[in-house]
This record gives C-alpha cells, sequence and structure tokens, in this order.
C-alpha cells in the first residue's frame, strides 16, 4: 500500500490532476489501520543517534548570516545588533537592493558592515562560509527548506522561520542533518515567549491548573491588507504574491506554529507525551477563490486551502489540542491559547482571563477574601497578583529590554536573545528539531486527513523511539549564576570591544569609499576589516 501510495501521488503530480503543492510530499508513504491512515515512520540510518537534548560546545560571540531581508528580516537584524556577543557577518537577500539596506542599521548601532550576497543561490556562499555559526532565515516559505539543508549540510546551526518545513519530507531531512552533523536546527516560533503564554506555561509546570488535559490555539488574522505586499518571485508568472500563492496550492493546517507551538510545551511533547493521532476539517473556499479570480482576472477553480481549517490532535496519554487557522475571513485577531487543566483554567482571547476555585488559588499562594467561584474569572486584583507570582524568569531577565526593542511587542527579541543565550552556554536549546517537525506537520497530515474525507491520520514519531527520555516535561535550560554572569559580561566586553574597534579603524568611511570599486579603497578596507 505505502508503495502503490507513492506511485499515485507521482503520476498524479506528473499528470497535473493535482497542484504542484509543497504541503505534499510524493515521497510520504502509509498504510491503513483499523480505518485510520497511519503514517510510516522511517528508520534512523546506521550510526545515527537522535538529538533530543542536544548540547553543543559553547559559542562566546555568535557570528550570524541573516538569508531573507524583506518583510521580517531587517527587524531580525536590528534585535541582533542589540543582544550582547553577537556579530552579523552576512547579509543576503534575492534582490541586492534589499541586503545592502540592511547595512544602515549596522551603521547606526555602530557594528562593522556585513558582506552582501544576492541572487537566487546566493545562500550557498554565505552558508559556505567558516566565520559564520548561525544561519538565520527569514526568507519566503519556499526558501526555508532550501537555505536551511544547505546551512546545515556545510556545519552552521540553523534558525527559521515559522512555518520551518513545508512538507514530511523536507521535516526528515532536516532531522537528519541535525542529528548527524550535531547541530542545532530551530524553529522561530515567537508567540512561545509572549507575556501570557509564558506566565501561563509557568503556572502549568507548578501545577496551578492541576493536570492539562486540553489546549487550543490559533492562527486567525485576516491578510487582505498584506496580500499585495508578499514578495512575488520575477519567475512565476501567477501575478500572486508568494504567501497566496501557497495558500492557493495547499491544503491543511499551512501556518499552524503560532498557536500550537506554545500548548506544545504545556502539553510536554516529546518530553514524555507525543502527539498520535489528528483529525482536520476545512471549509470550502470563498474569500481565497475570489481574491485569485480578482487579482488574475482569470476564474480560479482550484483554491486548495480552505477559508478556516479546524485540527484536532490526541495525544499519548489521551489529552486533545485543537488548532485553527483563517487568513482569509474578516474578525480580530485571534490566537486562541485556551488551557484547559483538572483544577482550573486559562483563556488569552479575546481577554486574558484565569478560572480558579478558591481553594486552588491559595494552593497556588494567593489569599484573598474575595468571592472567587469556577462560574467566573479571577477579579482584577487577585489576577494580578496570580500573575506576578508566576512571571516567567525569562521574562524577568528580558522583559525590560524586550519592551524597549520591541519585534511584536518583544517576543521577537526574547526569543533570538534565548537562542543566543543557550549557544553561549552550551545548552539545549528551547525549540528544537523535533518541535520544529511536530509543528510544522500539521500541513501535510491535515492535507492527508482532508483529502482522505477527514479520516484519522496517525503521526509519525519524529524522534523515532525517545519522546518519553525526558518524563519530566518540558522545561527551559538555564546556566548556573555564576556562569550565566561571566557568560553575559564576556559577551557585554565582546561588543562594546567590536564597537570600539569599527569607530577606531573608520570601517564605514572605509566601507563608502570601497563603494567606488576602486581597487586601493577596496584593499583598504578589507585590510582594515581584517583586523576586528
Amino acid at each position: 500500500m505505502s508503495s502503490l501510495r507513492t506511485l499515485i501521488v507521482a503520476l498524479s503530480l506528473l499528470t497535473g490532476s493535482a497542484l504542484l503543492a509543497q504541503s505534499l510530499s510524493p515521497l510520504t508513504t502509509y498504510h491503513w489501520q483499523e480505518g485510520t491512515l497511519v503514517v510510516d515512520t522511517p528508520a534512523r540510518p546506521a550510526g545515527q543517534q537522535h538529538a533530543v537534548q542536544l548540547t553543543t560546545p559553547k559559542i562566546a560571540q555568535v557570528r550570524v548570516g541573516f538569508v531573507g531581508l524583506g518583510m521580517r528580516g531587517p527587524d531580525a537584524v536590528a534585535r541582533y545588533t542589540q543582544i550582547a556577543g553577537t556579530r552579523v557577518m552576512a547579509l543576503c537577500d534575492y534582490e541586492e537592493e534589499r541586503a545592502v539596506a540592511c547595512q544602515k542599521i549596522l551603521r547606526e548601532a555602530g557594528m562593522p558592515p556585513a558582506d552582501i550576497y544576492c541572487g537566487e543561490t546566493g545562500y550557498e556562499a554565505l552558508c559556505q562560509r567558516p566565520d559564520i555559526d548561525l544561519v538565520y532565515v527569514a526568507t519566503d516559505w519556499e526558501h526555508h527548506f532550501p537555505v536551511a539543508k544547505c546551512a546545515l549540510e556545510n556545519g552552521k546551526h540553523v534558525a527559521i522561520e515559522v512555518p520551518s518545513a513545508m512538507n514530511l519530507e523536507q521535516i526528515w531531512t532536516l532531522i537528519d542533518l541535525a542529528e548527524q552533523k550535531r547541530l542545532h536546527c530551530m524553529i522561530l516560533e515567537n508567540c512561545c515567549y509572549d507575556w501570557y503564554e509564558m506566565t501561563a506555561l509557568n503556572m502549568a509546570q507548578q501545577g496551578v491548573f492541576g493536570e492539562v488535559i486540553r489546549a487550543e490555539g490559533a492562527y486567525i488574522h485576516t491578510l487582505d491588507p498584506y496580500w499585495d505586499h508578499y514578495w512575488k518571485n520575477p519567475n512565476d508568472d501567477s501575478m500572486l504574491g508568494w504567501r497566496m500563492k501557497y495558500n492557493r496550492e495547499s491544503r491543511g493546517d499551512v501556518y499552524p506554529t503560532h498557536g500550537l507551538g506554545p500548548v506544545a510545551q504545556v502539553m510536554n511533547i516529546h518530553r514524555g507525551d507525543r502527539f498520535t493521532t489528528l483529525v482536520a476539517m476545512d471549509t470550502k473556499s470563498v474569500h481565497g477563490t475570489e481574491f485569485v479570480s480578482e487579482h488574475t482576472g482569470k476564474p480560479c477553480s482550484d483554491f486548495r486551502n480552505g477559508d478556516h481549517t479546524t485540527t484536532l490532535l490526541r495525544t499519548q496519554l489521551g489529552k486533545v489540542v485543537e488548532i485553527q487557522h483563517n487568513v482569509m475571513t474578516p474578525q480580530p485577531y485571534n490566537r486562541l491559547y485556551k488551557i484547559t487543566g483538572s483544577r482550573g483554567y486559562a483563556t488569552k482571547y479575546p481577554e486574558e482571563h484565569y478560572s480558579l476555585s478558591k481553594e486552588q488559588l491559595a494552593a497556588a499562594g494567593i489569599q484573598t477574601e474575595a468571592k472567587i467561584s469556577y462560574h467566573s474569572f479571577l477579579p482584577e486584583t487577585e489576577h494580578k497578583a496570580l500573575e506576578e507570582r508566576y512571571r516567567h524568569p525569562i521574562l524577568k531577565k528580558y522583559g525590560e529590554m524586550a519592551l524597549e526593542v520591541g519585534g511584536h511587542g518583544g517576543m521577537d527579541y526574547i526569543m533570538d536573545s534565548r537562542l543566543v543565550y543557550c549557544l553561549q552556554n552550551g545548552l539545549p536549546l528551547d525549540m528544537d528539531v523535533y518541535d520544529l517537525a511536530e509543528w510544522c506537520c500539521l500541513a501535510e497530515l491535515g492535507a492527508l486527513s482532508i483529502d482522505h474525507n477527514c479520516c484519522a491520520v496517525a503521526f509519525p514519531d519524529f524522534t523515532r523511539g525517545h519522546w518519553n527520555d525526558i518524563p519530566t516535561g518540558f522545561r527551559h535550560a538555564y546556566a548556573s549564576p555564576a556562569d550565566e554572569a561571566a557568560t553575559d559580561e564576556a559577551a557585554r566586553q565582546l561588543t562594546q570591544t567590536l564597537k570600539d574597534n569599527t569607530a577606531k579603524l573608520g570601517l564605514w568611511q572605509l566601507y563608502d569609499k570601497a563603494q567606488t570599486g576602486k581597487k586601493s579603497a577596496l584593499k583598504a578596507y578589507d585590510k582594515a576589516k581584517a583586523k576586528l
């Protein structure tokens, strides 16, 4: 049956009876078991070890190459100029002018100029550089995987914007490379670092809600104001930006990670529990179909993605997660984020609330004379007291600076800071390659479910047998207070020295002269830069 499935999909792609959708991999195989579509888990290659809790040698100064400098990349570059112990070594974009424009960010921060790469395969030379530790990928979705793959193949840690992989074939390739090379492959899921999510996670980990049995997450965000701003590949004649084009061609939840990531951490996924089964359903496409027809001037009858997609997931321990996706219809922004526990409840949208009994609130360390009931949310005073008591340590360390730097309210800065912190201290990352796999696979698994009459689909085990190696659950890793303080101070000094030398050498003046193309100016700039 597995071989037949592969042959059918391959033939359908060749004959045009199915769109060349990235969310479906013709190499995915499955079999049926008691009415459930069971996706096969490929065997781990001989001699290859899992990467659960992977640690790598400490990196005092994290040298970064950025690929993709359109909508999100420039903000990431700016954030890294505010993180001590980092240096932006290279900037790459399909369009050279967008990479060059980011030099202004480095100039204004007092950091040295970066080298520029451009063109369709410019990232390949960037990834081959020996003086880059981390490749940060913020391209359009089509290029997330090829850039990440190239980075890992060339011995670089990689951090990838979401969704980090578009189908199971890409997911398994990234897993195998991370395991083989012993490198970090991180999904850049910023919503795991939002204030409410981190505080609720801390509460859940300390038992405030009892045993968490159900959660909800979503990405509900009408993109009508943005569709025309997404990059249009000059080699594509569809007249659509890359994101609308992808929605047109792909079914399932194609953007699940903002909703799924934070609740998966609460659920301890591959740290004592795992997703085992999903069922997905979608509405018909109305808004998407109309948009394509209006913008191309041609009737659209092949829009794959429903306006609203719902996915239900069940875990090995009998817990349930509901994830929704809707970027089409007009409604307020909503990521849901709802946690149902045996002794309490948390909800973020449309308003932030908690529900606990008076006894449970007291057990959580909050005494009150107010009337408390499970049938209502906590009053404002008790709400604030609970949040203050369970403010996450990461928010205490980075929160103030995050609000100053910004980036989706500061959560982008916290995400980047934690990545650098773990690399500098030689710790496991907060989000590893298996998180990437579990959160991104909803696109293909959901499409398989919907295309087979919304059947149950069994998850592959992306850890290949190691999902229960950490029975204590998900926890952030920390250095000892003494080691953390020493690392932070060393990072601060490295950055200050880098800025001082950039000014002392007059690097930006030399860089400006080098733009004339004169050999003497180029030689002078290269000579000065080598002294950093």
